[in-house]
């Protein structure tokens, strides 16, 4: 459905002389009225309300300076101190609304002499912070209530990064490699504290149900007054699904004299084992090495039967298992050279 141009003036002109009348209406005027007199009312219980007194927090930045090059603090330093102030609500609104404060500035070459372990109440920072506040306001607290600042002048090394607690593969699946990057970091500290340090340790989290090439970035754990640069560090996770495979191994006599020799019936023992795909063609039955010892034979000469022992196997390799467990045995006269 279209409508003319001359329909649409029509309509717009019916509406703004509807609109019109209605503000030239005894009961539109009456509303603006209240809404005016409510407008004030509120302005009055604004104004009432900021002219309490009330309490609240505000921040101010901290800054340091004439740092030299070579000095690295290995503190936190905030960059903020938190302050309670209590006045006037119309004062608080401009410390909050109007101007900020100015930063509280820090002359490193005033408190060097204190040595690089620096305990700096932040009540001697008052004055400072005083100065930029009105005479009626009171400062209730300031936060933190010391700053410690620690810093060593260029004194450094390279540590490597270890790795925590145990990470777990998923069921049917286990964990072949992993690799952490970057593997060392600097660290930074006053000597004393750089001479106990021998390696950096990542945070200890669960690192379960690993089924795939698996990444984690982790924080290295904080100590006081030591900065590693960089903080944190990839781990990463290599899997591998598990399978099972079997070898036939022949059974050997272990610490035989030369002159004798062992006969088993059968003369072979299957070994089953687990290990990752990946790794399934590299493990033969040459890997294994499966015996009896002599010694355990002469402890009980009467039995026929011998429990097989592993003797060597890869260190890849899960869930071993012998078939048969035991096996009968003679002991022969070796054919002599």
């Amino acid at each position: 459905m279209k409508f003319s141009k001359e329909e649409i003036l029509q309509t717009y002109k019916h509406l703004v002389k509807k609109i019109w009348n209605f503000l030239q209406s005894p009961q539109c005027r009456e509303f603006l009225f209240f809404l005016f007199f409510v407008f004030i009312a509120s302005a009055f219980w604004i104004l009432q309300t900021l002219n309490e007194e009330y309490e609240t927090e505000i921040s101010i930045p901290l800054r340091i300076k004439n740092v030299p090059e070579n000095v690295v603090f290995t503190s936190d330093i905030p960059q903020e101190l938190q302050l309670k102030l209590a006045d006037k609500g119309t004062v608080l609104v401009n410390y909050m609304l109007g101007q900020g404060l100015m930063p509280v500035t820090l002359d490193f070459e005033e408190y060097k002499q204190r040595g690089n372990h620096i305990r700096l109440l932040t009540t001697e920072l008052e004055k400072k912070i005083l100065g930029q506040l009105v005479v009626s306001t009171k400062m209730k607290d300031i936060s933190p209530d010391t700053l410690e600042i620690i810093y060593t002048q260029g004194e450094g090394k390279k540590v490597p990064i270890r790795l925590q607690g145990n990470a777990t593969a998923k069921r049917q699946y286990y964990i072949t490699g992993q690799d952490i990057t970057p593997d060392s970091v600097m660290v930074y500290a006053p000597q004393k504290i750089l001479d106990t340090i021998h390696a950096a340790y990542l945070q200890e989290e669960a690192l379960t149900d690993i089924a795939d090439t698996t990444s984690f970035t982790l924080p290295l754990i904080p100590i006081k007054g030591v900065k590693f640069t960089p903080d944190k560090a990839l781990v990463r996770f290599y899997a591998d699904i598990l399978t099972e495979k079997t070898v036939s191994v022949p059974i050997k006599g272990i610490h035989f004299p030369t002159d004798k020799q062992l006969k088993t019936f059968p003369s072979k023992v299957n070994v089953t084992f687990q290990i990752g795909m990946q790794q399934f063609k590299d493990i033969t039955a040459e890997d294994f090495t499966v015996g009896v010892s002599y010694e355990n034979l002469q402890s009980d000469p009467s039995n026929d039967h011998c429990e097989l022992q592993l003797i060597e196997s890869p260190a890849n390799v899960s869930h071993i298992r012998l078939s048969p467990a035991s096996v009968e045995y003679l002991i022969e006269q070796a054919p002599q050279p």
